[in-house]
């Protein structure tokens, strides 16, 4: 039976994340960079202005609802995870080094595509029976389209709450053990065959936090987003710059692979990848995973935030997907292809690339501070994703399944860290892929309505 179900699961997972994925997600990405006349370029400067700008701005919020900081800490929270770390290995290892340069293409569209979905998330939302602010694809279908595409909203909604348990929450947590697990046993703490009760101890702390965070309501998770994101990328960022520049004399050379690999996948791999298209699914697949643009997701976090000026909210959408793809992804790639002197291409592959790249540089002693980056990426995933799994759920079953929802999500962390995730990956990136369909119909069919707000933003702003 479970071999049947793997087998359906990676019939569909080829077909929704083979071409028409890549068809949908740089389609709509295209048309709308075309409509909007490629507002993520030319206003790129707007962008940074609305956001680094006013990420410094100390702001309270109202009742149920976030500052705007809070509210991209939170996006970025279940954006800049695992994805960033074990994501880019991946898409390396099976879609050789020009992998990297597909997720950049796709993340300069999907600049583009992440601004709509927010400035559709802020101008659609409602408050709930709470009185908190909710939004998202869901909610932009509801009350942008009508009620004749409501199946659709519901449909978004569904595939939101079958995802989140895997991607958001179980995968997340056998990241943590793993790195938790590695470290202790560089260190001599922990014996390999002692990890089952460690896994134990972790699943069931980790249970317990997110439960707190998470019933606590979106304050909650506010507060602890913007003290996590800015801390757990400053330690990343440290480390990889520090390795590109005691090896920047490799990096021209590895730039120069990523260009040659992306058209010319065989001369860089050494024939093992030779598929172009092979190098550009992966690229895609591995850049919409991590920074989301596409799935809409991120915009259910940016519904919560305190503001009357959807455009200006959008911009953090755009900022959001530099970040993640642009800077950090790209981090991971130099990590990987400058620190491991061979790598298995054709072989699927995943953190482990990310951190041999460290310790081959820095030593072994560094493992402790990849494995504290690794958990802090990994955690603050589980509690954005929490949120966006919360926000689904409510929106087809109502208020009455806030708390209910909050313990299972909380209490499948145990699960994530005692059990082998292999079919769970495969299943969520699935319906991440179903995620993506309803959304994207949406914002194309809503593009009329962004090209609106764009232009009555910059008349006021003029």
């Amino acid at each position: 039976m479970l071999e049947l179900i793997t087998n359906i699961n990676k019939v569909l997972n080829d077909f929704i994340w083979g071409l028409p994925a890549i068809v949908c997600i740089i389609g709509v990405g295209l048309y709308l960079a075309i409509r909007t006349r490629f507002l993520q370029i030319r206003k790129f400067g707007y962008a940074l202005k609305c956001t680094i700008g006013r990420i410094f701005k100390k702001t309270t919020a109202a009742k149920g609802s976030l500052t705007p900081f809070q509210a991209v800490c939170t996006a970025l929270a279940a954006t800049v995870g695992t994805g960033n770390i074990a994501g880019v290995a991946g898409a390396i290892a099976i879609g050789g080094p020009g992998a990297i340069f597909w997720m950049w293409v796709s993340a300069l569209l999907g600049m583009g595509t992440k601004f709509a979905e927010v400035t559709l998330a802020v101008h659609f939302r409602e408050r709930n029976s709470h009185g908190d602010l909710v939004g998202g694809p869901m909610y932009y279908i509801k009350n942008g389209l009508g009620k004749k595409w409501m199946w659709l909203a519901y449909l978004y909604a569904i595939f939101g709450v079958c995802a989140v348990f895997g991607t958001g929450n179980a995968t997340q947590v056998n990241t943590i053990t793993a790195a938790i697990n590695t470290a202790l046993i560089n260190y001599g703490l922990l014996s390999a065959d002692s990890t089952a009760g460690s896994n134990l101890i972790i699943g069931i702390f980790i249970s317990i936090i997110v439960a707190l965070i998470l019933i606590g309501g979106v304050k909650r998770i506010g507060k602890v987003t913007e003290k996590l994101v800015p801390v757990m990328a400053m330690i990343y960022i440290v480390l990889g710059i520090g390795l590109i520049a005691l090896r920047i004399d490799q990096v021209p050379a590895v730039f120069a692979s990523i260009i040659h690999g992306a058209f010319n996948p065989g001369a860089v791999t050494g024939g093992v990848i030779g598929s172009i298209f092979l190098s550009m699914q992966k690229g895609v697949s591995r850049g919409i995973f991590s920074n989301e643009a596409g799935l809409g997701t991120g915009s259910i976090a940016h519904a919560c935030a305190d503001t009357d000026k959807p455009v200006q909210q959008g911009m953090f959408g755009i900022f959001e997907v530099f970040m993640d793809t642009i800077v950090i992804c790209t981090m991971t790639a130099l990590v990987i292809l400058l620190g491991n002197a061979s790598i298995p291409f054709g072989q699927d592959a995943g953190a482990e690339l990310t951190i041999n790249g460290f310790t081959s540089v820095y030593g072994s002693w560094v493992s402790i501070f990849t494995a504290v980056a690794l958990c802090c990426f990994a955690f603050s995933t589980i509690i954005g994703w929490g949120l966006y799994g919360v926000r689904c759920a409510e929106f087809v079953f109502g208020s009455k399944i806030l708390l209910p929802f909050n313990i299972a999500y909380a209490l499948v962390a145990i699960l994530g860290a005692t059990v082998d995730l292999g079919l769970i990956w495969g299943i969520s990136d699935t319906f991440n892929g179903f995620m993506t369909v309803p959304n994207l119909i949406a914002v194309f069919l809503l593009t009329p309505e962004i090209v609106k707000m764009i232009r009555i933003n910059f008349n006021k702003t003029k």
